[in-house]
């Protein structure tokens, strides 16, 4: 069993001072580390029970909701920025610390009572993923938990979706 932490990479000041940024690309690109990891959030999602579908937001969420998507055989619905995706759109528009911010999904892809499963690369203060959480939400679908390769604890992200279950494979303590 691989020590996933050992194929993070840490960037110190990026994409500003004082931020260490953990580059999953590292992980992604050793085969054997990313099948595990694909691997083992397949085997906690398996516990959360009944999920219709897997939702996740651009970019590097897609990098893990589409092969857990084709490991747990169901359907993803792609999450977007404003003008990416092709049909008939719903808007979910949220507020950031300066300004505000939209994401899309297919007008067509959530049905009423719809079970799904969020899906990102990261879980850090948690805005990202509420803002897809209320798109889902929004269309009358049910957010039956959350998975991430990683959490950044300190950044306090689970109080923001708080009522679902989160699965994390590596949380580091701090920002």
């Amino acid at each position: 069993m691989l020590r996933l932490e050992d194929f993070i990479r840490e960037i110190p000041d990026f994409p500003i001072q004082g931020i260490l940024f953990r580059d999953i690309t590292t992980l992604i690109q050793n085969g054997a580390a990313y099948h595990q990891a694909i691997e083992q959030l397949a085997e906690k999602i398996r516990e959360i029970g009944e999920i219709d579908v897997i939702v996740a937001p651009e970019a590097r969420g897609f990098i893990f909701a589409a092969p857990l998507a084709y490991s747990l055989n169901l359907p993803l619905i792609p999450i977007r920025k404003p003008g990416k995706l092709p049909y008939k759109t719903v808007t979910f528009t949220y507020e950031l610390e300066y300004g505000s911010d939209s994401l899309q999904i297919h007008a067509d892809a959530v049905k009423p009572g719809l079970k799904a499963l969020l899906v990102d690369d990261l879980l850090a203060t948690g805005g990202t993923i509420k803002a897809c959480k209320n798109l889902i939400e929004q269309e009358k679908g049910k957010i039956v938990g959350a998975a991430f390769l990683m959490e950044l604890a300190g950044l306090n992200g689970r109080k923001k979706i708080d009522d679902i279950p989160v699965i994390t494979l590596i949380s580091y303590p701090g920002a």
